[in-house]
């Protein structure tokens, strides 16, 4: 089992090119199943989830291949309606090919999501919006039963509550129903906005009628496109943490700064020095660290994916701050081993009551899910010993080359057996 080796205490100096996100990619990967013609990918980032997304589409009949840095996909062939748990258990957005699948078959039989154990991701908002398009299902030995016997037909849906992954199953099962669809209180994440975009690509007719609904006309013939994915803001938000956190100096490239802007805003106001350009962001940390109050939001709030990077920082800051985490029930277990490095952190409920003047201490820790270990790596390049983090596949998930880009820029930190 692999585990990253950090020896901290140093000022973290330099560029950093940020990869492309994730989260986009998953959705516009699901999406490709709608079209037989071919569709060329630029900026995937290299991460685990995107392999496990891939090797998915792979088992059901898409031909996909490298070309430098593009990815073609071809789906001419592609014929198969069944997504395995094998494939789907380590990622949540596997759930994300039973809209496509119904799209285009008219039936489908989809395993239940896995991925990170930081609260339930209820997969009712999604079911309950496709049968609103005719979709008839059951569940059955951890398997999504779906059919359309009369194939999607347009509808008025309106989601009970924000849910991004719903959200991105309905816009792409609606991109081939018949008529018309109108999906009202949407989730409007910029990686939601990058799927649309995608697919109008594609040639299909969507377009944004209010701040959270989408209309949406179905088609029934698609284009060849090609596509290059939006950077990953989380993988940007945790770089600035870092900068901040070890009174760092960096530029952070291949960015859109207004898709950050809360967070940005938030490190200014803790003390950060920050100057924004087009496509880069410069940032200082500053040795004194204010204390806040933040709670997490659907965009354009405070991400939830950045909650446990900016606990940590909120431990170094002058006084008590409090976070509190208003999307996942279950997002705070990087606590109880930020607490063994010497945080004082209380909970209660959904709020984290951080002491602050928090000096970490090394420590051997245990990652849990995906944006929980990367914030012990912040965590660790804060002390004057060694950490040693066990379980990193978690941050092999969702961040390229972490420890590539860390020792870039003046991280004494690498990858042990």
């Amino acid at each position: 089992m692999q585990k990253l080796e950090v020896l901290g205490a140093n000022k973290l100096k330099g560029i950093v090119n940020i990869s492309g996100s994730k989260n986009a990619s998953l959705p516009i990967l699901a999406a490709t199943l709608l079209s037989n013609k071919k569709i060329y990918l630029k900026n995937l980032p290299k991460v685990k989830d995107i392999e496990t997304m891939i090797n998915l589409l792979k088992s059901m009949g898409s031909q996909i291949k490298f070309d430098k840095k593009d990815l073609i996909i071809n789906n001419s062939k592609q014929n198969k309606k069944f997504a395995s748990y094998n494939l789907v258990k380590t990622m949540r957005a596997g759930i994300l090919v039973l809209g496509p699948l119904l799209a285009k078959f008219g039936n489908a039989k989809v395993s239940l999501p896995g991925g990170c154990a930081i609260g339930t991701r209820p997969v009712d908002i999604h079911l309950q919006a496709l049968s609103k398009l005719g979709v008839k299902y059951k569940i059955s030995q951890g398997y999504v039963h779906a059919a359309a016997p009369k194939g999607l037909i347009g509808s008025k849906i309106h989601f009970p509550k924000i849910s991004v992954g719903a959200t991105e199953n309905l816009i792409i099962a609606a991109s081939l129903a018949k008529g018309i669809s109108i999906l009202s209180n949407c989730a409007i994440e910029p990686e939601i906005k990058d799927l649309v975009n995608f697919l109008k690509k594609m040639g299909c007719k969507l377009k944004w009628i209010a701040k959270r609904s989408i209309k949406i006309i179905g088609v029934n013939h698609l284009n060849e496109a090609s596509y290059s994915v939006m950077f990953d803001r989380i993988e940007a938000g945790t770089y600035l943490i870092a900068a901040a956190i070890t009174e760092g100096s960096l530029k952070i490239k291949n960015v859109k700064p207004q898709v950050i802007k809360t967070e940005i805003d938030i490190l200014k106001k803790i003390g950060a020095k920050i100057k924004v350009k087009k496509s880069e962001i410069h940032i200082e940390g500053r040795k004194k660290i204010k204390s806040t109050n933040l709670k997490t939001a659907p965009w354009p709030g405070l991400a939830t994916d950045l909650q446990a990077q900016m606990m940590v920082l909120l431990c170094k800051a002058n006084k008590k701050s409090v976070i509190q985490e208003n999307i996942f029930e279950n997002r705070f277990m990087h606590v109880a081993e930020l607490n063994r490095m010497g945080a004082k952190i209380l909970i209660k409920g959904n709020r984290a009551i951080i002491d602050g003047n928090t000096k970490f201490a090394a420590a051997e820790l245990m990652a849990t899910d995906l944006r929980a270990s990367v914030s012990l790596v912040l965590a660790a390049l804060t002390t004057k010993g060694k950490s040693l983090i066990n379980r990193i596949y978690h941050l092999d998930r969702g961040y390229e080359n972490i420890e590539k880009k860390l020792k870039k820029i003046g991280a004494k930190i690498r990858r042990v057996n």
